[in-house]
């Protein structure tokens, strides 16, 4: 896949190096010279611009990226006018990073769905969610267990909990399933929430869509997903 990270700060370097190990396609993108140095040789390419300058981001690939991340975190300012250039360019998947509880209100009101909080979340967690079409989001716990959210395809769609017997077949348990709807905040914004349906149980029944909390070995998460 091909990414673009615009903002070369702690969260925004440790996710473009993690994603070229990776080997993915990553363009990184700061205003400041000494953070290109840096990092050019880490990552696909280094580039050194205005982001918030709609000219000088027509020389991005825009069209042809995957994913296009504002991990900009030093200058609110830019990181909103930067975000509404994306949105106005109209990239493919458009992630934005929010500094605080306003700025997240902003972001919502300009109809941003996808919002990182590096200050509570981990680098490793968005390599997850960003690489595998699967994972919604993952808790890590320790070095070799974690507890993941994946969507449900149309390939266990009806069928319950022991007609699947996970816990036999991978080894790992569905602790709960999940269900998404949208709702108005008091923006007038549509918001995606979650409606929680308790523990499950061998009789829970799952649908497409729905979404299953996983908790088992790294691997043998893995190994579900890859099936």
């Amino acid at each position: 896949m091909k990414f673009i990270i615009i903002g070369l700060g702690n969260f925004g370097i440790s996710l473009a190096e993690k994603l070229t190990q990776m080997g993915h396609e990553v363009i990184g993108v700061d205003n400041n010279m000494g953070k290109i140095e840096a990092i050019k040789d880490s990552i696909t390419h280094a580039i050194c611009l205005d982001s918030t300058d709609p000219h000088a981001v027509m020389s991005l690939p825009l069209k042809d990226t995957e994913v296009v991340i504002v991990a900009i975190g030093e200058d609110e300012g830019a990181n909103i006018m930067t975000t509404a250039l994306m949105k106005k360019m109209q990239v493919k998947r458009l992630i934005s990073r929010s500094m605080s509880p306003l700025h997240e209100t902003v972001l919502e009101a300009m109809g941003i769905d996808e919002i990182v909080r590096p200050e509570h979340e981990t680098a490793e967690r968005w390599v997850k969610k960003l690489t595998q079409d699967e994972v919604i989001d993952s808790f890590e716990l320790g070095k070799d267990y974690s507890i993941v959210e994946s969507i449900v395809g149309s390939k266990y769609h009806g069928k319950n909990l022991a007609e699947l017997n996970l816990s036999k077949i991978y080894n790992i348990l569905v602790l709960t399933t999940m269900r998404e709807s949208s709702e108005i905040n008091f923006l007038g914004i549509s918001k995606k929430t979650r409606n929680v349906y308790g523990i499950a149980t061998a009789q829970t029944i799952i649908h497409k869509g729905d979404i299953l909390v996983l908790y088992g070995k790294n691997d043998d998460i893995q190994k579900f997903l890859d099936d």
